[in-house]
């Protein structure tokens, strides 16, 4: 080569390692900082009634599913029965998740509150699943024929089943309390499940936090074992909220998606608040909040958000 072309040469090489170097300071700072996020900040795995993409909700076969694929808690909801116990059930009604219609024809609107718990467990509260496939993944081949078989009368849980469980497993659950139709049964759904916690000694505030829209119920939960953390529920903005969940004695809020922006989330976060968020299903959602840095993220699809934190 011409000695006289080999300095341009050089000044276009210099000029492009310069310039490489340079967007190498601005785009992959970026990635960086993404995949720090993702690494440092890994989100609890937090199933929505269990794993109920996979087995019917608010039943044994949803935590077993759930425990068995590595999720760190699962969340339940509890009623209260005719009888005053107290069960698994997320609907105010038995007719979606049990066979109440067929077993009990004239029991119209089938009301939790309007059954006994031997009546309830005399539900089949499985089957459901298999003819409706609520998440499409029999269809897709993700629940296996021997599932499905098994799934057949499966019984709504008590209480204290689903603790005994969580207890026995080494396992953390979500106890939520759902909103009663009284103030008998209000009293009731508090002073049981706070007592059913301490009679099975999980009042340690490690297995056991207690959540709910009703924040009267948070209170009072406070009121009689100061020791279990409860959650504030919410789908609308609190204003003030780490002065809410203070006053409230909260230690943590589980928002629905998109109550407050990523950016919001950031900024409540570095003041101390803790979000856990529901229901994220989807996937681009779930990357969003593991870089947003969310204490807990409750799903429905556990082994959608496993895979992505194992990436």
């Amino acid at each position: 080569m011409p000695p006289m072309m080999k300095q341009p040469i050089r000044l276009v090489i210099v000029l492009g390692v310069t310039l490489l170097t340079a967007c190498s300071l601005i785009w992959p700072a970026r990635e960086s900082e993404e995949a720090t996020s993702m690494s440092e900040t890994r989100p609890l795995v937090i199933v929505h009634r269990g794993a109920r993409s996979l087995a019917p909700e608010n039943t044994l076969a949803a935590a077993r599913k759930a425990y068995d694929m590595g999720a760190d808690l699962w969340e339940l909801d509890v009623a209260v029965t005719a009888d005053r116990e107290l069960v698994l059930m997320h609907d105010d009604t038995l007719n979606r998740t049990c066979n109440a219609e067929e077993v009990f024809p004239d029991r119209a609107p089938w009301q939790v509150w309007d059954f006994t718990l031997e009546e309830i467990q005399s539900l089949d509260c499985g089957s459901w699943f298999n003819a409706s496939d609520p998440f499409g993944q029999i269809g897709a081949g993700n629940v296996s024929e021997a599932d499905q078989q098994a799934y057949v009368g499966e019984p709504a849980p008590t209480l204290r089943a689903a603790l005994a469980f969580t207890h026995d497993n080494n396992w953390r659950v979500n106890v939520e309390l759902k909103a009663q139709p009284n103030p008998e049964l209000d009293a009731v759904i508090v002073a049981q499940t706070v007592a059913l916690i301490e009679e099975l000694g999980m009042d340690d505030g490690v297995q056991v936090v207690i959540s709910s829209f009703n924040h009267d119920y948070l209170q009072a939960v406070r009121a009689q074992n100061a020791n279990i953390p409860t959650q504030a529920i919410t789908s609308q903005l609190i204003r003030d909220l780490p002065d809410y969940l203070a006053a409230l004695g909260a230690e943590a809020c589980n928002p629905k998606l998109n109550t407050w922006s990523y950016a919001r989330m950031r900024e409540l976060q570095a003041e101390g608040v803790r979000f856990n968020v529901w229901t994220v299903n989807d996937e681009l959602a779930m990357r969003a909040l593991i870089n947003t840095g969310v204490h807990g993220i409750i799903t429905d699809y556990p082994q959608t958000l496993l895979a992505l934190l194992d990436e």
